[in-house]
């Protein structure tokens, strides 16, 4: 597989998985990130938003892919977890635009 179609697959790949079945399975990403921040300052003390969500999860796929146990499905689920961060932050600034800051 070459270099751009690797990065390819592993973009649709994420696409497929965060805009289709997983959403089909678990509800919308940013629904699920909000309850695990919520599970997870219930737990911890801290207040986490979604957005951490996002980020620590794609700490958990760089330790596993830091393991040295190569699986392309870790590749696939942090751009996943990118792109669900990425647009949990563009709706967390358009309302602090329109509402203020939180």
């Amino acid at each position: 597989m070459s270099d751009t179609s690797t990065r390819e697959f592993i973009l649709e790949e994420a696409k497929r998985c965060v805009c289709g079945c997983r959403a089909e399975d678990y509800g919308k990403p940013e629904d699920n990130f909000e309850r695990i921040a919520n599970l997870w300052t219930a737990y911890a003390g801290y207040v986490f938003q979604a957005e951490d969500v996002a980020a620590m999860m794609i700490l958990l796929k760089i330790a596993r892919i830091a393991s040295g146990s190569a699986k392309m499905d870790n590749w696939v689920d942090a751009a996943g977890y990118a792109a669900c961060g990425g647009e949990l932050l563009a709706d967390r600034l358009q309302r602090e635009r329109t509402e203020g800051p939180v």
